[in-house]
């Protein structure tokens, strides 16, 4: 039996600025946004590559703006990706060198926390 994430929820306080940010700064794609409701709002959006999305909106989560920490994204190359992301307009940290990889950090508006890992192959 295969058992896929495919979705996370992040809170945050302001859909339209969320979905800006994660859409036209860090370059995730718009997969849905629908407004069922004043109570119900549903954004998807997805990184480009993954298998897994996340979703913010009204009505979707009940965390605090901001408390999603340790969101992590593979990526082939962490000096590309901060490149892309700092010529986006994206506060984010200088490559980070680690034996387990190399990462590059930022946060959404809120304060949800990303990291961007670029796996360290073994030699074996």
């Amino acid at each position: 039996m295969d058992w896929k994430l495919e979705l996370i929820a992040i809170p945050v306080s302001d859909v339209d600025r969320a979905k800006a940010f994660y859409t036209d700064q860090v370059g995730f794609i718009a997969d849905h946004d629908h407004h069922v409701s004043d109570d119900l709002r549903f954004v998807q959006i997805t990184p480009p590559g993954s298998a897994c999305s996340i979703a913010f909106g009204v009505g979707i989560s009940t965390q605090a703006p901001g408390s999603a920490q340790g969101l992590q994204v593979v990526v082939a190359d962490a000096e590309a990706a901060r490149a892309e992301l700092a010529g986006r307009g994206v506060d984010v940290s200088d490559v980070q060198d680690y034996p387990w990889g190399r990462f590059v950090f930022f946060q959404d508006p809120d304060g949800n926390g990303w990291a961007l890992q670029e796996m360290q192959r073994s030699r074996s």
